[in-house]
């Protein structure tokens, strides 16, 4: 059977759909690339935005126009919606199609599959990166560089047409995993899923909890802002991950909530050796976890270090990073007890660029802190 990638075709065109249509336009320029608006009217303002940058060359609001002989179709819409989409396309692709989608939940749009009977054209995937920013504007290439892209076969994936998305996966800059949408939904419920619904559970606890004149929120700032950062994403998709992966979401949520028992019992009991080998192990495993990978949740660049209180200290340093054509994405003093005093914190916006600053920093003799 002939591969040959000549067409591809986006249903669902944000910051996923967006980056992953770059990274194949830029390696693979004279590929076409479709996607189908929903929007119809008004147009979509993304795909304009596409069209006008030359990612896309066509946009349809059929999917009977382009779609049928697309070679391969990635859906990047929410993961309810995917399911949808993977019905409507049945009947109107070739037999050598590959549809995959990005979702982080494969169990359902699996066995959407195997009621269709596309087991044969259908392969999850999931590009393990993102951003907290969403939309089309701030998709770029190397969003999908070096992070982990898990592809799902189906038990009936024809050897050839897994190995042309493997390859294509690599191509853009990814690590292509194989796993089964099992052992998927098990990993991302414990890594993904269950630390989204904590987050959004301790804002929400604190903003309950807080007093009229919001001391809580106002002493936030820092660790507390840190940790519980990814309780911003987009409510729509979170929705969908939960209700899509309840069941495994619900087992592991249940893990954790006997845990927080033991805690809420060792502080009745003032079992203090649990709670020291609770904190330690916590520590130790946390501290193995490799720094520089790319994870379910996207991992922020940056780096703390000591700045003397006077005037023009931060600027002396914003001018040294400017001066080495060292961009910064945020900048800004954080005042919480894991550091003895307050410490300057800027966020960069790639790998290479905190790497760099690092050196830089330390070279010139200041106190640069890794966390």
């Amino acid at each position: 059977m002939d591969f040959s990638i000549n067409k591809i075709g986006f249903i669902g065109f944000g910051l996923i759909g967006g980056s992953i249509a770059r990274a194949i336009k830029a390696n693979r320029p004279n590929t076409q690339i479709y996607a189908y608006d929903y929007h119809n009217n008004p147009p979509s303002s993304d795909l304009e935005e596409a069209l006008s940058d030359g990612i896309l060359d066509y946009v349809t609001d059929e999917l009977t126009s382009g779609f049928p002989d697309c070679d391969i179709i990635f859906l990047c819409a929410p993961v309810l919606a995917n399911i949808s989409y993977l019905s409507r396309l049945k009947y109107i692709i070739k037999q050598s199609c590959i549809i995959t989608d990005v979702g982080s939940v494969k169990g359902n749009i699996h066995e959407a599959s195997i009621d269709l009977q596309m087991q044969d054209v259908f392969i999850g995937g999931h590009p393990m990166t993102g951003s907290e920013k969403t939309g089309y504007s701030s998709s770029y290439a190397l969003l999908l560089e070096n992070a982990y892209y898990i592809l799902t076969p189906t038990v009936s994936t024809p050897c050839d047409k897994l190995n042309v998305l493997h390859d294509l996966v690599k191509e853009m800059g990814s690590l292509p995993i194989i796993l089964s949408p099992t052992e998927h939904d098990e990993i991302t419920a414990a890594i993904s899923h269950l630390p989204h619904i904590i987050a959004a559970q301790l804002v929400n606890l604190i903003k309950e909890s807080d007093d009229v004149s919001e001391k809580m929120k106002q002493l936030a700032a820092g660790g507390f802002k840190d940790i519980t950062r990814i309780a911003s994403s987009s409510p729509k998709m979170w929705q969908n991950i939960c209700l899509t992966n309840s069941n495994v979401i619900k087992s592991i949520l249940d893990q954790y909530i006997e845990s927080l028992k033991n805690t809420s019992d060792a502080l009745d009991t003032m079992d203090g050796d649990y709670l020291y080998k609770m904190f330690d192990r916590a520590g130790e495993y946390r501290s193995s976890i490799p720094n520089k990978s790319i994870g379910l949740i996207h991992r922020i660049f940056e780096v703390y270090i000591d700045v003397v209180d006077e005037a023009g200290s931060i600027a002396n340093i914003a001018t040294l990073l400017a001066n080495n054509h060292i961009s910064i994405k945020n900048i800004g003093i954080i005042h919480n007890r894991e550091f003895e005093e307050g410490v300057l914190r800027i966020e960069f916006y790639d790998d290479k660029s905190e790497s760099e600053a690092k050196d830089l920093l330390s070279s010139c003799n200041y106190h640069v802190y890794e966390r």
